[in-house]
């Protein structure tokens, strides 16, 4: 006897991200399963007096949309900032600045985040715009911030003597004084000062932003910092039924954890929860482009005398490295410059060497530019890409610092999606939000539609369908779930998204004219317009 479903969409376009079966036009949800996928006729054996029915309308439906490259806390934390996203100069940020304020009278601390490099000049102007309380501003990629005076004052930072450790800088002026951009390892000198929000706020904060996650069809994340705290922060939702996005979350290992400190992320992995689990851990082998600290095989382009030496040395990385694996742990590592992804593949290649060859799927974060040399090395070691369509400047016109720093030499070896799928690799698509935005759709408009920089560069762009699979089954793949998710297939999870229109029918250039109408996460919906 057929079974009774809670839900049935019917007259849909749905795009399964299974290849055995890749359309159909009804889909039959049982608790938190999908129970049927194939015809409008055969899914009627399934409906019943408590069948809620939906009309797709000829729309688009795919499996939920797995971000597989997150900051979730971060983010969330930062929606209780000023956002600075769109400012396009310094008037942008004091008018913005100005009315967070008015709404925050009684905050400690004024602070920001978003903002593109090239917009704050210096502490000065930030002092223009208010001088009696500490201000921070955080860079959209997170990178980099600016202080104002009062905020490097409370740091003891402001005169000369004090540095900070690892691949930070204070920049300073010519008599030592600090300007107020702090990159990298310096910003925790002043953003440690800044206290934390208590777990209410901050578990309201959470809500909030996985909410408007959830409208975008985002039913997954794998966030990419973390720690046992921050785990049970999202697993105390989870246990308030509260949690309408699944986490997998990462052991951040820093340059300064110890062999020891590692079992935490053994303990992590021991969380296997419905929507929160670990099991991986995340390395950061450079910086980025923007503020000199990405690790590349040739000098920038812009500044040939700077250099960044990468946060961990192969040796150093190996070791780590090999510890996690050793430990079944899957392996996260941040690479923009070239020379961190060659870096990072010669440890995982002599990982293998001291531990023996697993199915491990050890992962590559960013890419945002690799050597040719480089590229056939991912699929000899099973080593997985996982990228961002959205960090890549759209139109060389859009006065991004990105290319200058790399060069025209290197410009047909960036964002090079093309090239790293045709090399016979599984891309795992993501947003890197809040350094963008989490909306996949923007994030297709990009990966189809991005411009070429110049006019002999090879086209890197990508077809919708492969985006999507990327983002999907692909994207499961990369967290060791592609038998549960990722995919409209009869006995998986119930995440699902429906369209505004059906993609595969819009010109590639219009794609952002749609939105989700329905998300179902777990099959429930989480969001409907």
């Amino acid at each position: 006897m057929t079974q009774q479903a809670d839900l049935i969409i019917r007259n849909a376009k749905i795009f399964t991200s299974d290849s055995a079966n890749p359309q159909a036009e009804a889909v039959a949800v049982k608790g938190n399963r999908i129970v049927y996928v194939g015809t409008n006729d055969g899914a009627n054996a399934f409906n019943g007096e408590r069948t809620r029915l939906v009309d797709g309308q000829g729309r688009t439906l795919t499996p939920g949309f797995i971000d597989s490259h997150f900051h979730l806390l971060f983010g969330a934390i930062a929606l209780g900032g000023a956002q600075l996203y769109d400012a396009q100069n310094i008037e942008d940020v004091k008018n913005t600045l100005l009315e967070h304020i008015q709404k925050n009278k009684t905050a400690e601390w004024i602070e920001g985040s978003g903002v593109h490099y090239d917009v704050i000049a210096n502490r000065h102007e930030l002092d223009a715009i208010i001088a009696d309380k500490p201000v921070y501003i955080n860079a959209y990629d997170g990178h980099t911030s600016w202080a104002n005076t009062k905020a490097l004052e409370m740091a003891g930072i402001l005169q000369p003597g004090k540095e900070a450790e690892g691949n930070g800088v204070i920049v300073r002026d010519e008599n030592g004084i600090a300007t107020g951009e702090l990159r990298e390892t310096a910003m925790s000198l002043v953003a440690d000062l800044i206290p934390e929000p208590g777990e209410s706020r901050k578990r309201e904060l959470l809500k909030q932003a996985i909410a408007l996650i959830n409208a975008t069809g985002v039913t997954s994340i794998h966030n990419m910092n973390g720690d046992m705290k921050e785990l049970m922060t999202f697993a105390a939702l989870e246990d308030a039924g509260e949690m309408t996005v699944r986490v997998y979350e990462p052991y951040r290992v820093w340059p300064e954890t110890t062999e020891a400190m590692l079992q935490e992320a053994a303990d992590m992995a021991q969380v296997k929860g419905e929507f929160v689990r670990g099991g991986a851990a995340k390395f950061f082998m450079d910086g980025v482009w923007e503020s000199y600290t990405a690790l590349n095989v040739e000098p920038y382009a812009d500044n040939p005398e700077a250099q960044s030496e990468g946060i961990y040395t192969l040796e150093h990385f190996t070791r780590m490295a090999t510890l996690c694996d050793k430990m079944g742990l899957q392996i996260f590592v941040h690479c923009c410059g070239d020379g961190a992804v060659r870096r990072t593949l010669d440890g995982f290649e002599a990982v293998q060497k001291a531990n023996g060859k697993r199915d491990s799927r050890h992962r590559i974060e960013h890419i945002e530019v690799y050597h040719p040399d480089d590229l056939p090395r991912f699929k000899a070691l099973g080593v997985l890409p996982s990228m961002q369509t959205s960090h890549a400047p759209f139109s060389i016109g859009e006065g991004d610092v990105w290319p200058a720093r790399v060069g025209k030499e290197r410009w047909h070896l960036s964002f090079a999606w093309r090239d790293v799928l045709n090399a016979g690799n599984q891309i795992a698509f993501g947003s890197d939000w809040p350094v963008a935005t989490f909306d996949p759709i923007f994030n297709l408009h990009v990966g189809m539609n991005r411009e070429l920089w110049a006019p002999d560069n090879p086209r890197q762009n990508l077809t919708l369908e492969e985006l999507i699979v990327g983002y999907t089954r692909d994207a499961a793949y990369a967290e060791f779930m592609e038998n549960e998710k990722g995919q409209i297939k009869e006995g998986y999870l119930a995440d699902l998204v429906l369209f505004s229109h059906d993609l595969f029918a819009l010109d590639p250039q219009n794609i952002r004219e749609a939105k989700p109408v329905l998300t179902m996460v777990n099959g429930k919906i989480v969001y409907e317009a």
